[in-house]
Parts: structure tokens; C-alpha cells; sequence
């Protein structure tokens, strides 16, 4: 599939039935223990915060997705993450994941087609609501990194992340408790949590397109 029927296509499957929740959990962390309560990443509640998810072409006209990696002096220090932050107070939900992509990786919001959004995942431990947006972009953009805040910019092949071959599971363990968490292995940094939760519902739709 070529990128321009892409595009036609991943704009009326964002308009219809998301997968929601379900492909969201495919990702997420399972504590070891029985009795620990997972929280509700559904909730309507917590302050309300933008990723963007930058989709691009390659030469190949395969689609690419643009990540981050955190520097180790701010929020989620040192993890794979999309574009984004919390809102401003009264700043809409896409002007906050258009701006903060500007600022961490210099992407021209010009250059950038909205095509939808996915399912918002709430973080209990930071009390955010991410809102994910869809952006595509004709063309490899050219991105600058903020080096206050992105240590370094990674971009992948959704079709590489649907393959599952990079896929992996691995205990990890905690202060209080361990965990058995899925990610990708794509960095020597693992693609896990709340970004790999997000990429799970966006994985799915791309399922849909291509299959």
C-alpha cells in the first residue's frame, strides 16, 4: 500500500469504532502479585495533557513513526515518548500537542494533517489524561531536538512494530513491586508504558488498514 491510500484510509478508521481500551492493556505492565489493584487508565479524571503521534513516508513509502527520548533532567527521564506535555489552562487539546512538538523537536505544525485522535489513557502516578493525536506528515520533516528536553529523535516503521519482531516481555522490579512488562525492543532504551500502551490502539488500526 502506497502512502497516499494510507492517508485516505487511516482518516475514516479513526472515525469509526476505535479499539480502545483492550489494545491499550496489550501493553501494559501486570504486577506479579495478585492482590495489587491496576488503576483505571479509562478515567475521565486527571489534568489534561496532548501527545502527538508524527507519521511519515520513508523513501520506501513505508509508514514511520517519530518517538523521543527523554533527557534524564525532566518528566519521564530517560523513556522512549511521543511529542507532548500538559495544556496550558484554556489551550485547546491539539494546539498543546502541535506546540509541544515544536518545541521539543522542531516540528513545523504547518507541515502537519490532523487526522484524528485515538482513546485518552489517564496516568494515575503523574495524574494526567493524554489525549493522542494522529498527525501525518507528506514528507520526512526535518527535526531539531530541544536538548533541554529530547536527548535524541527515533523514528520506526509501524510495520516493523506490527510484525512483532521486536516484541519482548521481561520482570521488571521496583521499590514496592514487580512487574512482568511488555515492550519493543527497538532501542537500548525499551519502548514500554504509557507510549507503548498508546502505540498498541494505533498498531491495531493500522491492522485494519493494511490487511
Amino acid at each position: 500500500m502506497n502512502y497516499k491510500a494510507f492517508k485516505d484510509k487511516i482518516r475514516s478508521s479513526l472515525k469509526t469504532d476505535l479499539p480502545g481500551k483492550e489494545a491499550q492493556l496489550k501493553m501494559m505492565p501486570v504486577p506479579l502479585k495478585n492482590e495489587i489493584e491496576l488503576p483505571d487508565i479509562s478515567s475521565g479524571t486527571g489534568h489534561p495533557s496532548s501527545v502527538l503521534i508524527p507519521l511519515f513516508p520513508d523513501e520506501n513509502e513505508e509508514v514511520n513513526v517519530v518517538l523521543t527520548l527523554r533527557t534524564d533532567s525532566i518528566r519521564h527521564a530517560g523513556q522512549i515518548s511521543f511529542p507532548g506535555g500538559r495544556s496550558d489552562p484554556g489551550e485547546p487539546l491539539i494546539e498543546t500537542a502541535l506546540r509541544e512538538s515544536e518545541e521539543e523537536i522542531s516540528l513545523d505544525r504547518n507541515s502537519v494533517e490532523i487526522v484524528g485522535s485515538l482513546t485518552p489513557l489517564y496516568l494515575y502516578r503523574t495524574d494526567n489524561r493524554i489525549n493522542p493525536f494522529v498527525g501525518l506528515v507528506d514528507k520526512k520533516p526535518e527535526l531539531k531536538r530541544n536538548p533541554d528536553e529530547v536527548e535524541e529523535i527515533i523514528t520506526v516503521p509501524l510495520k516493523r512494530l506490527y510484525t512483532g519482531q521486536d516484541f519482548r516481555r521481561e520482570e521488571k522490579h521496583f521499590e514496592h513491586n514487580s512487574f512482568d512488562v511488555p515492550y519493543w525492543d527497538i532501542h537500548k532504551v525499551p519502548l514500554w508504558g504509557a507510549t507503548a500502551m498508546i502505540l498498541s490502539e494505533l498498531l491495531e488500526v493500522y491492522g485494519r488498514i493494511v490487511e
